[in-house]
């Protein structure tokens, strides 16, 4: 018999029982949604994460204030001071610096109040982590030296606060009791690179932050921006010697102060989602193979139930190849079906819970090329011993089987 003929009565034999081809196939179609979902909720969030972070700039460093004695040297807990700053400005390789300070406040808008934080900055901020204000602009240098009552509110703090996003620059906004003039709007960004709710943020300079919200000279973190990738890895250096140096360190004493590099962190973000990614798949891959031995016990009850079929096909001419082919296609056909089908319902489900979730789902074409691939292998693979068992029957056993 040629294959399209083998192909032909495997296809017969499975649209006779529709009911059963469906519920057979089910387990695959679970088994490879589930690896599609995964996989895009994976990727999703590594795109996310690693997005959040780049923009941020991956050419920079991120100093903070360590925990313990060391961290009471400036006012308000913490060690680092404007001298560190002065004194990091003047390394080579540094093309910005840029301090913050942070703290949360009651922003208020006639009767409406909302709880958000307050980051005291500089403009170098929107240089640095390439902020495209969505109205307005940013405060500027002269606004910082006068400790000037201007603010840049996130998207969060804008929808809450002016439901009606028409008019917000030049606006009022009390914080804590102090009243604030908008000069500006961000666009949507998400979370931080380093945590906390960018959009949530309102941004004030970091003087009128010091002198009026939180006294003393407090700074939470510090921000270097390097001239070149390259140099990151000496600048740290560099930028630990001279913070030793500033706060007067022994030799045998830890640093009062953690450096983090952006690159390094989003390097390691990635392995770690990397592996995420891996680990879901595999635990997704499981209900495949659940679903391939449901194949082989339907695919051994119906070799029982055709027995007679198989000893009329071998009668009138049929090998035992092609009786072993027409069962391996049958289980091969029922597991592509099922991978067409689990792959277009995963696809369904993961952007429509991307866009109840509101994540950005990404949704790899060769996770869907490798589903069916792994679901066809899966048909072959567990639709081997119900089709060599159906290719040894005996013929005249199997003519006198009832």
């Amino acid at each position: 018999m040629g294959f399209l003929m083998v192909f032909r009565t495997a296809w017969r034999s499975l649209t006779v029982n529709k009911m059963r081809s469906v519920l057979t196939a089910l387990g695959i179609i679970i088994g490879v949604a589930s690896v599609i979902l995964m996989v895009a909720l994976s990727q999703g969030a590594t795109a996310g994460i690693t997005e959040r972070i780049a923009a941020n700039g991956t050419n920079v460093l991120v100093i903070r204030a360590a925990g313990g004695m060391g961290a009471m040297r400036g006012a308000g807990g913490s060690s680092l001071t404007q001298e560190d700053i002065n004194a990091i400005s003047q390394l080579p390789y540094v093309k910005e610096v840029l301090p913050e300070a942070n703290t949360n406040v009651t922003a208020a808008v006639g009767s409406s109040t909302w709880s958000t934080s307050v980051d005291g900055t500089t403009p170098a901020a929107q240089t640095i982590k390439g902020w495209k204000l969505t109205e307005g602009g940013f405060f500027t240098q002269d606004d910082v030296d006068n400790a000037a009552l201007a603010a840049v509110i996130g998207s969060t703090v804008a929808e809450s606060l002016f439901p009606g996003g028409k008019g917000i620059v030049g606006s009022g906004i009390n914080l804590n009791g102090l009243a604030f003039t908008v000069v500006g709007v961000l666009p949507a960004q998400g979370a931080g690179g380093m945590g906390g709710d960018q959009d949530n943020t309102i941004y004030i300079p970091i003087s009128t932050a010091q002198q009026r919200l939180l006294g003393g000279s407090h700074i939470s973190t510090i921000t270097v921006q390097a001239s070149n990738q390259d140099s990151l890895s000496f600048l740290q250096d560099t930028i630990t010697t001279t913070l030793r140096q500033q706060h007067r360190l022994a030799d045998d004493a830890e640093d009062d102060f953690r450096i983090m590099d952006m690159a390094q962190l989003l390097a390691t973000i990635e392995d770690t989602t990397r592996i995420l990614s891996l680990l879901l798949g595999g635990i997704a891959a499981v209900s495949l193979i659940v679903g391939g031995i449901g194949v082989m016990n339907i695919m051994l009850v119906s070799v029982t139930e055709r027995t007679r079929e198989i000893g009329i096909r071998m009668a009138v001419g049929a090998t035992s190849r092609d009786i072993q082919n027409q069962f391996l296609i049958e289980s091969a056909l029922l597991c592509v079906i099922g991978g067409a089908v689990g792959t277009a319902l995963g696809w369904g489900l993961s952007l429509l819970f991307g866009h109840f979730a509101g994540w950005a789902m990404q949704i790899p074409l060769w996770s869907a090329a490798l589903a069916i691939i792994f679901s066809t292998l899966v048909g072959l693979i567990f639709g081997y011993y119900p089709a060599r068992k159906a290719a040894d029957a005996d013929p005249i056993e199997a003519l006198r089987y009832e």
